[in-house]
C-alpha cells in the first residue's frame, strides 16, 4: 500500500457505472462522509442522495438555476432549480454556505449549497464553530 503522500485517487476511489435515472440506486445501504454533485439535477434522486450522507457528513451541490435559459444550456425547466430550491431540499441539514446567482465566465445561473448532517447530540444540535482542520 502506498504511503499517504503518494496515494492517488485511483488508490482510494471506487468506480461504479450505473444508470441512476432508470435503474435501481446502486448505493442502497451505503453512506458517505462527503457527497458532491455538480451540474446534475434529477429531483427523484434527492431523497436517496440526502440519505447517503452520514451524520457529520457534508453535501456540496451545485447546478444550474432558473435564468440559465437566457444564456445557454440547459434551458428546460426540469433541469433548472427554482429560486431557493436547494435551501428547501436541504431543510433538514445545517446549511453552512449557499449562493444563488449569475456567474460571468462562462455565463451561467447557478445555485450552490454546502450543508452538514449534524451529529446526534443529547439536548439538541451543537452550533460550536471549530477552526479549520480541527476535529
Amino acid at each position: 500500500k502506498a504511503p499517504e503522500a503518494t496515494r492517488s485517487v485511483a488508490d482510494i476511489a471506487e468506480t461504479i457505472t450505473a444508470d441512476i435515472e432508470n435503474n435501481a440506486w446502486p448505493l442502497t445501504g451505503r453512506s458517505f462522509d462527503g457527497v458532491v454533485v455538480t451540474h446534475y439535477l434529477w429531483r427523484p434522486l434527492w431523497p436517496l442522495i440526502l440519505d447517503s450522507i452520514k451524520p457529520g457528513g457534508v453535501l456540496i451541490y451545485e447546478t444550474f438555476a432558473q435564468g440559465n435559459e437566457t444564456v445557454g444550456r440547459p434551458v428546460r425547466p426540469e433541469f433548472l432549480l427554482a429560486p431557493g430550491e436547494l435551501l428547501h431540499v436541504c431543510k433538514d441539514l445545517r446549511v453552512v454556505g449557499y449562493e444563488d446567482g449569475f456567474i460571468d465566465e462562462p455565463a451561467r445561473f447557478v445555485q450552490r449549497i454546502t450543508a452538514v448532517r449534524e451529529l446526534p447530540q443529547a439536548g439538541g444540535p451543537s452550533r460550536h464553530l471549530l477552526p479549520i482542520g480541527a476535529s
